[in-house]
């Protein structure tokens, strides 16, 4: 047999990649997951880091805001259009840029000499990020075309990336004790390098797909002025914001090739399933940084990444339980358990903070898995795609604003906010599914 390392693996639709050792698709399969564990990695593992952070560099709140925010912003913005570029230059090309990219800016972000400096790079960083996901997953759709190994493979994906949400708080406070917040940058380059190394030799053909970059860069500049206009409180941004909002629709709705479809909004699942993914990512990441700086006043990193466990550890392992209710009932109940755990983990988390902690772990995974399958059905035909990176950008903004809007509340306040959030999205899920 020859050595399938010796040349490129052409992932082309009419080759057929069953012939490829089952231990040379899984070592591909564990190098993409790794691309995006990093990407997923990066959206918690600094949190723990922020007040070594703000020693070093100095800052108010609003900065370290941004320093969290600014990756999330242009992940959320890039994520639709991502998936046509990927489609357009070949998703081994893009999925190999964007790690290769992540990895060189994190090296830079840990060298970075002030915060104003790292809120560019860790923006920076969010575009490379966005670059991996789509790719990612259309590498997976090639390199397993049997519809059931294909399902097998993406769980093992989402469990290996999901992972990250799980080690994150506890790997950036075990690197801050270490090596400073410096070192949160530092150990992804040599993950980055392993993931290239693993799938360095697939390749899949181009299809030419147009993008429109001027929608892109309108979306880009919303959320950026949005998430500015939270902050900072400023009203001049505020306007802003509202502006770019209806330039934004006026240019989505003249494009002949939209970021997102009109059909794909249209629909009532997809809309609902939007509405819950924005206010699980809301409670989830504005939870995680009012936590952080609430649990460093009394406790070391290490101390602090531990004191997470009972938020992460449920992320690790009860998404399999979730695939097995949503094969059984349906994406919707599990959706609406998440939601109400999340609601009553916010209302818990200032009086009992591990109790509260516990509850958003238990609902977060039972939230984002059913929410993925939930918003690919009810979507148009022929465009689950679109639908499954729309619902990743939107849960990217409410990511955003939930440390935009929860890092300037007092704690009580804040998740008392995200409940309600949470509350109105399970109530707008159950009540809209009683009407259809």
């Amino acid at each position: 047999m020859p050595r399938l390392w010796a040349h490129p693996i052409l992932l082309e639709s009419h080759v057929s990649t069953q012939t490829l050792p089952i231990s040379s698709r899984a070592s591909r399969l564990f190098g993409l997951s790794l691309g995006y564990f990093l990407v997923l990695l990066d959206t918690t593992v600094l949190t723990v880091a922020l007040p070594d952070l703000r020693a070093s560099l100095g800052g108010g709140v609003a900065g370290l805001q941004w320093a969290v925010t600014g990756y999330t912003v242009t992940f959320a913005a890039l994520l639709p259009t991502a998936g046509a570029v990927s489609d357009r230059f070949g998703a081994h090309r893009v999925f190999a840029a964007g790690v290769a990219a992540f990895g060189l800016v994190s090296l830079l972000s840990a060298a970075a000499p002030n915060l104003s400096v790292l809120v560019v790079l860790r923006a920076v960083l969010g575009a490379a990020g966005a670059l991996c996901l789509p790719s990612s997953l259309a590498i997976i759709t090639r390199l397993y075309p049997v519809p059931a190994e294909r399902g097998r493979a993406l769980g093992a994906w989402a469990a290996i990336t999901g992972c990250a949400l799980a080690a994150g708080p506890v790997a950036g406070g075990l690197l801050v004790s270490v090596g400073g917040w410096r070192a949160v940058f530092l150990v992804n380059v040599p993950v980055a390098l392993l993931s290239l190394l693993l799938v360095r030799d697939i390749r899949v053909p181009a299809t030419g797909r147009d993008i429109d970059w001027w929608a892109q860069l309108m979306a880009c500049a919303f959320l950026a002025v949005l998430t500015d206009a939270i902050v900072d409180r400023r009203v001049v941004s505020a306007i802003a914001a509202a502006v770019l909002a209806v330039v934004m629709v006026v240019v989505e709705r003249r494009s002949a090739s939209p970021a997102v479809p009109g059909a794909v909004i249209a629909e009532p699942g997809v809309r609902r399933g939007l509405i819950a993914g924005a206010a699980v990512n809301f409670a989830l990441s504005g939870g995680l940084f009012v936590l952080t700086l609430s649990l460093q006043r009394h406790l070391g990193p290490v101390a602090t990444g531990l004191a997470f466990l009972p938020l992460t550890l449920p992320t690790a392992f009860n998404p399999l339980v979730t695939g097995r209710l949503v094969a059984r009932y349906g994406p919707r109940p599990p959706v609406l358990a998440g939601l109400t755990l999340l609601t009553l983990g916010c209302l818990a988390a200032t009086p009992v903070p591990w109790l509260g902690m516990l509850l958003i772990g238990f609902g977060v995974s039972f939230s984002l898995p059913a929410l993925v399958t939930g918003v690919v059905q009810a979507a148009p035909e022929g465009a689950a795609g679109v639908a499954s990176g729309l619902l990743n950008a939107v849960r990217q903004v409410g990511a955003t604003l939930g440390v935009a809007v929860m890092g300037g509340l007092a704690s009580g306040t804040a998740f008392v906010v995200a409940a309600a959030l949470c509350l109105v999205a399970a109530l707008t899920l159950a009540l809209g599914a009683r009407r259809s």
